[in-house]
């Protein structure tokens, strides 16, 4: 049976990253247990990032292992005096080789506007030249009662089309949109 993961890049005019298919790999080799069109009720961000961190640190990203400050990952955004950082902002993974940063949303990828958020906070952290976003495919919820879902992967990707293919202006970073 053919992986029901997927991802797009962008710019679309120019082929993903070498690394993205790894990266995709992780994703795929993990798909029973996080695929969103196949599990009845899609697992939290955090659960997701817990099923792939293993393989996500064999590939050399660092990865968030909890809330807590010591288990964190962050980007500088702003340096002040010594050079000491005086802003960053949380990223669920970095691959310091690849320039790569990740997040992976869940629930409020969509409706609760993280991809926007996500977007921009790549734009302005140091060292982030490539974002990977990983959203689930469908997103299924109650609503009055009755089950409902939200294609996330298919919305955001609008975004990024509407986004990378604008000329008004140009994010500073490729872009790899991953839908589980």
């Amino acid at each position: 049976m053919p992986s029901k993961i997927r991802f797009t890049s962008f710019p679309q005019t120019e082929p993903p990253p070498a690394f993205i298919e790894a990266l995709a790999g992780v994703f795929r080799k993990h798909e029973l247990a996080i695929c969103t069109e196949v599990l009845s009720k899609g697992l939290t961000s955090d659960n997701v990032l817990e099923v792939l961190a293993d393989d996500l640190t064999l590939l050399g990203f660092q990865v968030e292992a909890g809330k807590t400050t010591d288990k964190t990952i962050d980007r500088p955004v702003f340096f002040g005096e010594n050079g000491e950082p005086i802003r960053r902002y949380e990223i669920d993974g970095f691959h310091p080789a690849w320039h790569c940063g990740l997040e992976i949303e869940a629930g409020r990828a969509w409706m609760g506007n993280a991809v926007y958020r996500d977007l921009i906070q790549a734009a302005v952290m140091v060292d982030v030249n490539h974002l990977c976003l990983a959203v689930p495919l469908v997103y299924k919820y109650q609503s009055g009662g009755r089950a409902a879902s939200s294609p996330d992967y298919t919305n955001t990707l609008s975004v990024a089309t509407a986004v990378f293919g604008h000329s008004r202006f140009r994010l500073p970073y490729g872009l790899t949109v991953l839908g589980y």
